[in-house]
Formats: C-alpha cells, sequence, structure tokens
C-alpha cells in the first residue's frame, strides 16, 4: 500500500489546460498547462479518483509516473497510457503502419487529441497513417490542414502609392456646394 505522503511525479499529457478541484482536501484547485509535470502526494491522486469525472482525468488527461501509483488507481494500462508528445510524434514519424493503429486503438483519449493536433503541426505526411486517423477517430487530416491554411492570416502591408501624385495646380479650383432648397413647411 502506498503512503499517502508519498510524492509521485504527474504530466498532464493534453495540448490544453488541466484543472481540477478536490473538495476533501479544502478544495484544492490545480492546474496544468500543457506537458507541465508536478510532483503530488498520492492522497491527492486517490481523492481526485473520487470526485467526479476526476477519474477521467487521470485516465485520459494525466501520466501518472509511478507503476505501484498506477496500479492502485487504475490497474493494469496500457503502454500507450504512458505516451508522451515526443513518443507520439516518434510514432507517427518513425512507426510502422500497425504500431499506429495499435495506439489508435488502446491509447486514451487524451492520446488521440494529441495524434489529431500533431497531425495537423507537422503535418502528417504518411497517408496509410492519415487513412488510419480517418477510419478510427474520423478525423480528416488533409482537410484539417487545408483549413489551418486559410486560418493563418498574412499581416496586412502598408498601402503605398505605386505612383507619383499628380501635381497640384497653382489656381485653386472653385467648389460648389449645393445650397438646401427650403420648402415653406420649413420656414
Amino acid at each position: 500500500m502506498l503512503a499517502n505522503d508519498k510524492l509521485i511525479k504527474v504530466q498532464n499529457r493534453d495540448f490544453g489546460t488541466v484543472t481540477y478541484t478536490i473538495p476533501d482536501l479544502n478544495n484544492l484547485y490545480r492546474e496544468y498547462q500543457p506537458n507541465e509535470i508536478k510532483q503530488i502526494t498520492f492522497d491527492e491522486l486517490f481523492k481526485l479518483s473520487q470526485v467526479p469525472g476526476g477519474m477521467y482525468i487521470i485516465t485520459n488527461y494525466l501520466i501518472i509516473y509511478d507503476e505501484e501509483a498506477v496500479a492502485a488507481l487504475l490497474g493494469e494500462v496500457e503502454p500507450e497510457y504512458f505516451y508522451t508528445e515526443k513518443q507520439v510524434i516518434e510514432l507517427m514519424k518513425n512507426g510502422t503502419a500497425d504500431e499506429f493503429e495499435d495506439c489508435l486503438n488502446f491509447a486514451p483519449s487524451g492520446v488521440l487529441d494529441l495524434i489529431k493536433d500533431l497531425a495537423v503541426k507537422l503535418p502528417l505526411n504518411d497517408v496509410a497513417k492519415r487513412d488510419l486517423i480517418l477510419k478510427k477517430l474520423s478525423f480528416n487530416v488533409a482537410n484539417a490542414i487545408e483549413l489551418s491554411k486559410t486560418d493563418v492570416v498574412e499581416e496586412e502591408k502598408p498601402v503605398t502609392r505605386k505612383a507619383a501624385p499628380p501635381k497640384a495646380s497653382t489656381t485653386a479650383r472653385k467648389t460648389s456646394v449645393p445650397k438646401k432648397k427650403v420648402t415653406p413647411d420649413e420656414e
């Protein structure tokens, strides 16, 4: 059995911020930035697993780097549970199609979200892996890449003259200003 005060390394695997509040620990509020690693107690992890949505956060968005804590909270997990962003990138660039398909079949949703995000950012050029993502996650990488290109707005350049302005004449031009006609009702 793990000691409640044992410090455990925990990382946010997601590309977004992960937050939670634990009422049993005086409303402890914890926030993880993308890829941020924190040292927290086993007691905090255990109590997080007891709050609504806490187990989902642990399973899908946090990586617990302590096998004993993982076993106590989650039981046996698939190897994909421990995948970091670097490992996902390596798998996408150099992994076999079978390894990539296993990842898509067994990884937690946080890893799957990471795959979709990285497939667009890298971009993923392997057509077979793009097809697997479409088949398994219903996410079209090619369309997402095209859409991301349209999201990039070029910085507007200042407007400059293309030709020299005409020279102003030395005599002033007379301009006439139309006069408003007044009807008898307005007087």
